[in-house]
């Protein structure tokens, strides 16, 4: 369990480094590779991580603008909406997961007109 705990704090940070960067698709695709052995074992903060790769996707719909971008992004948002407050003091990696949350809540806000 010490390995996967490593590999998600360091999926956590890739994940950070790449939505500030802009990009959106790449972090998701990082915190996903982390997720799908969290998912398996049913480990208490895969909807969070699930949450966070979606906030993630939310964003590149507005950053391809595609046809009906705004709606796809608030539809898949909902995903994070839903399972952000997980990020409490007592799950593990507590700090990076609001960390990772303070960076989907300033996109919204610099998105305000679609969230």
């Amino acid at each position: 369990m010490l390995k996967e705990n490593h590999d998600l704090a360091g999926a956590l940070k890739k994940y950070m480094k790449l939505l500030g960067e802009g990009s959106y698709f790449e972090a998701h695709e990082v915190l996903e590779e982390a997720w799908h052995p969290l998912r398996k074992a049913d480990h208490p903060v895969k909807n969070l991580v699930r949450g966070l790769i979606n906030g993630a996707v939310s964003f590149e719909h507005l950053k391809r603008n595609r046809k009906n971008a705004a709606n796809k992004a608030r539809k898949v948002i909902a995903s994070y909406e839903r399972y952000k407050a997980m990020a409490s003091n007592d799950v593990e990696h507590s700090e990076l997961f609001r960390m990772a949350c303070k960076m989907i809540e300033d996109l919204k806000a610099k998105h305000k007109e679609v969230f």
